[in-house]
């Protein structure tokens, strides 16, 4: 399993932060390993939203569907995509602070079949790809 892990500390309020990073939407915004994002589905956002993602992943261009399948507004949403290569886990957490909030951002992608024999050079690639994204998620949430 590959895995990555960032905290980052933003001036935006609690429901600010979550609104905006719990619509998936935005991580082409944020994330520079995201070339595309977008809402499939309507309504109100909550547990069963479903989000398409286009990630650029060692060269290759990986589409994903995201579904949050725990939400805990303002403070926590899990999101699952899985596809035939691998699973991946994105669980947000952010807390309230004296001054804006504080954002922890898991995300964890499981390699499936004879890709677990790629496990070590996945886990050194995503973790770039990771460091990437907390830039991104930083300047996006004004730190």
């Amino acid at each position: 399993m590959a895995r990555f892990q960032t905290t980052v500390d933003t001036p935006r309020s609690a429901e600010s932060s979550f609104a905006y990073l719990a619509d998936f939407s935005h991580a082409v915004q944020w994330d520079p390993g995201v070339v595309a994002s977008r809402r499939v589905d309507d309504g109100a956002l909550g547990r069963g939203s479903r989000f398409a993602l286009v990630a650029s992943f060692a060269g290759r261009r990986v589409p994903l569907e995201y579904v949050i399948t725990e939400i805990d507004a303002p403070r926590r949403v899990v999101l699952h995509a899985e596809n035939r290569l691998f699973r991946s886990v994105d669980t947000i957490v952010v807390t309230p602070r004296d001054s804006g909030s504080r954002v922890t951002y898991d995300a964890r992608l499981t390699p499936k079949g004879v890709l677990w024999l790629l496990a070590w050079p996945l886990a050194v690639t995503f973790r770039r790809v990771g460091e990437r994204a907390r830039r991104g998620l930083a300047r996006s949430l004004g730190s």
